[in-house]
């Protein structure tokens, strides 16, 4: 069996016998100058109070025993508790100003180090000590882990703002047609991804549907995806009919602005909302669903290469129609690749199986669907990038 990872371990607190919580918090706050930390009635001691120099480091748990009981006479006996600093003479200097009792000045050791001895209110003895070599170790450790603390909690926050832009790239607001109903989503399979989705008004009662997937994953392929979303968006305000053409300008740009192992896997669709009629290009994306009112399904497969790969490639335009009552769904290989737990596909027979089943259902109902069966089927930490677009006609 595969060995498990360490788990992770920390020394979290020492006793400290008292017999005045109250003064020894004061003690330790005021005169020392630590945090407080925790301060409620528990169970198995009664009162117990945690503090903390203010690196955090190293917690304290005061208990103020009961009289009668046997940790009563550990009062005032501990003598094991040693606090380290970079400069002794200058924290006993600060300490001793605060009524700290101190038996002596700092003192050198055999071994190159300061120590100078402190007591509580209650005679509790406690250690101040510094050693060159000790210090610089835990000083360069210590920045180190505050260092690389704060590098991940930037990334993480850096990583949340690309995830929330990455969102707004998606469409907004509804099409601006009566006679459809549009739903879309992706899920990443990370914070960000490489799918992408769009609806683009054309104006004259045309819509133009996109949905995409850019080759690998994460922050290359959200890169990738931001500038694709920008090229397509451009380019349909310069190509608003000529679907060929529109493609080729893609490409071109994906070709000439990516590097060699960059592609691009996209669907385009054009609905006029007059005629009812869809001219799509599918570059190499699975094939879309049609699913006729009466239960058919129909596939819009590919009708050239991926774009990026290749700056000559052509593409062919096929054009269908949308009756009332039929539905659209566009969506990426994360769908259809989607596995179990015994690395079964979701496959496409089953989308389609689902897609007839619920046929009467309004778009986001039947969006809602397919990603729930997605998530049921797969049971697992999702392994790609997951988008559905769904347009359904709706009747006169």
């Amino acid at each position: 069996m595969e060995r498990a990872p360490d788990p992770h371990l920390s020394l979290h607190h020492v006793h400290v016998f008292v017999r005045d919580l109250d003064r020894s918090l004061r003690f330790f706050t005021e005169q020392l100058g630590f945090r407080l930390l925790f301060d409620q009635q528990t169970e198995n001691v009664g009162r117990f109070i945690a503090v903390a120099p203010q690196d955090g480091t190293a917690i304290l748990g005061l208990i103020a025993p009961h009289p009668d009981s046997s940790e009563y006479g550990l009062v005032g006996r501990s003598g094991h508790v040693v606090f380290a600093t970079d400069d002794v003479a200058a924290k006993h200097e600060e300490w001793k100003s605060r009524g700290v009792v101190f038996g002596s000045g700092p003192k050198a050791t055999s071994w190159r180090g300061v120590v100078s001895m402190f007591t509580d209110p209650d005679g509790n003895s406690f250690a101040l000590m510094s050693q060159d070599d000790l210090s610089r170790e835990m000083e360069a450790q210590r920045r180190a882990v505050a260092e690389r603390a704060e590098s991940e909690r930037r990334a993480a926050r850096d990583m949340e703002i690309a995830r929330e832009f990455q969102t707004r790239l998606f469409p907004q607001m509804k099409l601006p047609l009566g006679s459809i109903d549009f739903a879309g989503r992706c899920i990443q399979a990370r914070q960000i991804g490489g799918d992408y989705f769009d609806c683009l008004p054309l104006g004259r009662g045309s819509v133009r549907l996109v949905i995409g997937d850019i080759s690998g994953k994460g922050i290359a392929a959200a890169l990738l995806m931001a500038n694709l979303q920008a090229v397509v968006r451009g380019q349909s305000v310069s190509a608003l009919e000529d679907l060929g053409g529109f493609v080729q300008a893609v490409n071109k740009h994906l070709f000439e602005n990516t590097t060699q192992a960059a592609y691009a896997t996209m669907f385009f669709g054009e609905y006029n909302e007059g005629s009812g009629g869809l001219h799509y290009v599918n570059c190499g994306q699975p094939p879309a669903l049609l699913i006729r009112a009466n239960g058919n399904a129909e596939e819009l497969a590919a009708t050239g290469t991926v774009l990026g790969l290749f700056a000559d490639s052509e593409w062919s335009t096929a054009e269908t129609r949308l009756e009332a009552g039929d539905t659209l769904v566009l969506y990426t290989d994360g769908v259809t690749e989607c596995v179990d737990a015994t690395g079964a596909e979701f496959g496409s027979e089953r989308l389609k199986a689902t897609l007839r089943q619920r046929r009467n259902l309004g778009a986001l109902a039947l969006l809602d669907t397919i990603m729930a069966e997605l998530l049921e089927f797969g049971g697992q930490e999702q392994q790609d990038d997951i988008t559905v677009v769904v347009a359904k006609r709706l009747p006169a």
